[in-house]
């Protein structure tokens, strides 16, 4: 049985994607219904490829302190989190006070981490015989680096390390942080997660032949695969204060492992129907409960059926969904990050994404999604579905506990 674990307020959020900076880049591109995908540009690829590509102007270099830590990676986890109008940093601070630096902690999902700069490190090996004198492996291309950044750029100093389970990383990192905080250990924690593209990621996708050629129209009928993107999703997840009841909170965590197949989901979504009814049960909501489900959805056509034959599974009576990749193109490790934040902006202003590129939804489906942008609509609850290679799934609850 899941353990029943008090709803955690969610004290801030911030994102950054190729849709641009801030909680409002994404309500613009929500509200125009217009796509951030674009041709490759960071790459010269030989083949055709749409990516969602964080414009280099929004990612400055780190501060000297942390410039060990110089990577793609590192420099999009810290402008997200000093975009001054969702407050993230200044949020983090305020706990600092309340709860001291060493009751603070850091969990950050990714899959890629500072692989493009070890690629560029590799090439130099290459060409003259030896890496470059700024190379660092350990701060650069581990996956705990970018963390170990946001840690020394904050000051803290408690539990500090990284989840890498694909796409559905940064998901998980807030099912840790919920535990960290039920189990005393910490009184509040970073959570979420940041990706950068790279050319690994990029052919190795090619590879498994479920890129799309131009933007990915996830739970299209014609739909002909995913788009990468990249990007960061943090949130800061504290114990329970009266001061914060009105926050939107973590009302529950569902995971599984159903280890079909190293790439492939299960057919049926059993991993997937599993992650969400233990999300369900820990929260002691009912699927009837749900106002929202934020899909997985890549735009594959495997993995778009398999999560709507799991819907139809859990949600027997139906609820709005939709995906929103459309948008800002699959982030991978930062995936689950960056669509908790869009389930927290669907609680907080009441609304519902649309399905960017959407034309005719896939008739094999059985089961209706949103096509088009919903504002004002009653969000009390909404659910995030991240499911990863390897069976890795996760599923999140997020409302609000006063309403």
């Amino acid at each position: 049985m899941t353990r029943r674990i008090p709803p955690l307020p969610i004290s801030a959020c911030t994102v950054l994607s190729a849709c641009g900076p801030g909680m409002q880049s994404l309500l613009d591109s929500f509200e125009s219904g217009q796509t951030a995908l674009r041709a490759a540009r960071q790459f010269d690829l030989d083949f055709p490829a749409f990516t969602g590509e964080v414009d280099a102007a929004l990612i400055p270099e780190l501060p000297q302190p942390l410039r060990a830590y110089n990577t793609r990676n590192a420099r999009i986890a810290l402008a997200a989190l000093d975009h001054p109008q969702d407050g993230v940093r200044a949020a983090v601070e305020s706990a600092k006070v309340r709860y001291g630096a060493h009751r603070i902690g850091v969990v950050v999902g990714t899959s890629t981490s500072g692989i493009y700069e070890t690629e560029q490190a590799y090439n130099e090996r290459e060409q003259t015989g030896q890496f470059p004198a700024s190379f660092d492996f350990a701060r650069q291309h581990a996956w705990v680096a970018t963390a170990h950044c946001l840690q020394q750029a904050l000051e803290l100093s408690g539990p500090c390390y990284a989840i890498s389970t694909a796409c559905s990383s940064s998901s998980k990192t807030l099912a840790s942080a919920q535990r960290l905080i039920a189990a005393g250990v910490c009184d509040a924690v970073l959570s979420g997660g940041v990706d950068s593209l790279c050319r690994m990621t990029l052919y190795g996708f090619k590879s498994l032949d479920i890129m799309a050629e131009t933007a990915c129209t996830p739970l299209d009928r014609d739909r002909s695969g995913l788009s990468l993107g990249e990007g960061a999703g943090l949130l800061l997840l504290e114990r329970p204060r009266a001061d914060l009841d009105d926050c939107v909170h973590l009302l529950g965590c569902g995971e599984s492992s159903d280890a079909h197949h190293m790439t492939a989901p299960h057919p049926d979504g059993r991993g997937a129907v599993l992650a969400m009814q233990a999300a369900l049960q820990q929260a002691a909501i009912s699927p009837a409960a749900v106002d929202y489900v934020n899909l997985h959805a890549t735009g594959t056509r495997l993995n778009d059926l398999a999560e709507m034959r799991a819907m139809r599974r859990v949600f027997p009576g139906g609820v709005a969904c939709s995906a929103t990749k459309g948008f800002t193109g699959h982030m991978l490790g930062a995936a689950g990050g960056m669509e908790t934040a869009i389930s927290w902006l669907s609680v907080h202003h009441g609304l519902r994404p649309g399905c960017c590129g959407l034309q005719t939804p896939d008739p094999d489906f059985n089961f209706s999604v949103n096509a088009d942008y919903e504002a004002n609509v009653p969000v009390k609850v909404a659910m995030n579905n991240n499911f990863g290679f390897g069976g890795n799934n996760t599923s999140l609850l997020l409302g609000r506990v006063h309403v």
